[in-house]
């Protein structure tokens, strides 16, 4: 059943994602990862911990010249040196590397790799192959804290191309386990993202061609469906889903959790965002069906409570179960924060622990004002108002910049996309920047002897 919500609704959020003085306002999260709602945090004066302060010349607009730059470098690795062994001093955690814990889970930093598609299941068949493991192993022995899988399709419909992965057969199961044990043995928590593309379905991929396109029925497409038969530019027109096919993606979810406990996984999330299926029912400019799961909020949101109980059900009570969800599809009359803060509070109410904040995605054709940390607002808003850890994600790329997020209580923890694929060891680079020694950044141990800022 859907919960009423009437009783949790908020005066509205400022447009300009700032907080009014009467909402309750998160303070640094704790090494639990529960929320201290007793300390203000947003701030806009200058932080020295960000390494902007100004002073001196500096302050009076005056570049320091490269040589100055050189010389104050030189003096603050000096400084964090110990003379006799060359090393460095060993220092309090940064926010970013603290650790948090969802239900059972410890997770060792607040780094976190984020779902990204590959379309690397080439041979069309939904299993995973070495270059998947490749792929999500590299990043967890770089150390990163959470790896989470890219959109994992819960029946071959659910794919959003023939090149994406599945979790629907043994043979399926089966590859993923071998990823997922070597991915906890290399200290990092698996996580896996379970989809469904909905309208967005059968799209094309690099190695087939059809890009933004439908994939021909002749040549491994399939029909794609939604809550109603409007397509997304210019793919198929989508066939409105039956009450009966509603009832059988849930038990699509279900069953893929139950294999995804067997894989070993030990977190699911659930993709409600970028205008793939649940997020479809969510959206009113998608959905315009006339029953119980289309109209008001509490009928567009029914899809999604039902597959957060299915799954909820099958997987251990000790297993954190996540969703992520676009804020805003960024269009008029469409999807917005509002919307998001009121459902995740039912997503709450139904064992969410975490709401994974991304934006976009929905409709096509929008401007969306992309820049560094443009999305952090929605998650803080979201974190603030339903008093539930958040992520933050988008065109996140620098270590102070990712802390910062973290230690002003913006968001939980921080997810590295793009640069985690130029980069799969970000999270020691990192920990090198933010002046941590070896032995404090999350090295694997045969790699220790090679830390960044060893002279040999």
């Amino acid at each position: 059943m859907v919960q009423e919500y009437s009783e949790l609704d908020d005066k509205a959020p400022r447009a300009d994602g700032r907080v009014n003085e009467d909402q309750a306002m998160p303070g640094p999260v704790s090494g639990s990862g529960r929320l201290d709602v007793s300390k203000p945090i947003w701030s806009f004066e200058p932080d020295a911990a960000d390494g902007k302060k100004k002073t001196g010349k500096a302050a009076k607009g005056i570049k320091s010249s490269k040589k100055d730059k050189k010389a104050k470098k030189a003096k603050r690795v000096k400084k964090a040196r110990n003379p006799k062994s060359g090393r460095r001093r060993e220092k309090a955690l940064p926010a970013l590397f603290q650790p948090m814990e969802l239900r059972d889970q410890h997770i060792r930093n607040r780094i976190w790799m984020p779902p990204m598609d590959t379309y690397s299941s080439l041979r069309h068949d939904g299993v995973p192959t070495n270059f998947h493991y490749q792929h999500y192993v590299s990043r967890a022995l770089g150390g990163f804290g959470v790896v989470i899988g890219e959109a994992t399709a819960v029946n071959p419909q659910g794919r959003i191309s023939p090149c994406d992965v599945g979790l629907w057969d043994d043979e399926q199961t089966r590859a993923w386990q071998g990823i997922v044990r070597d991915v906890k043995a290399a200290g990092a928590v698996p996580i896996v993202q379970l989809n469904h593309s909905g309208r967005k379905g059968s799209s094309g991929c690099s190695s087939m061609g059809y890009i933004n396109a439908t994939v021909p029925v002749a040549e491994g497409g399939w029909q794609p469906v939604g809550p109603s038969p409007i397509a997304f530019g210019r793919m198929a027109v989508p066939v409105q889903l039956s009450r009966a096919q509603i009832a059988s993606i849930v038990a699509d979810f279900r069953s893929a959790a139950v294999r995804a406990v067997q894989a070993g996984f030990l977190g699911v999330e659930l993709h409600a965002a970028h205008g793939y299926l649940l997020s479809q029912f969510l959206d009113p400019l998608i959905n315009r069906r006339s029953d119980e799961y289309g109209g008001d909020l509490s009928g567009r949101m029914r899809l999604l409570i039902q597959v957060t109980d299915a799954v909820r059900e099958v997987i251990p009570s000790g297993m954190p179960l996540l969703v992520r969800m676009s804020a805003t599809d960024w269009a008029t009359g469409g999807w917005g924060l509002d919307e998001t803060i009121r459902t995740a509070k039912v997503l709450k109410l139904h064992g969410v622990d975490l709401i994974d904040v991304s934006t976009g995605g929905l409709v096509p054709g929008v401007k969306i004002p992309a820049a560094p940390n443009y999305q952090v607002p929605f998650s803080y808003q979201v974190r603030s108002q339903v008093l539930i850890p958040t992520t933050a994600v988008g065109l996140i790329t620098k270590p102070r910049q990712a802390d910062r997020i973290v230690r002003k209580g913006l968001a939980d923890a921080v997810e590295i996309g793009r640069a985690s694929l130029r980069d799969p060891y970000w999270p020691l680079r990192a920990a090198y920047k933010l002046g941590l020694s070896a032995q404090q950044a999350p090295y694997p141990e045969p790699y220790r002897r090679g830390a960044y800022g060893i002279a040999r």
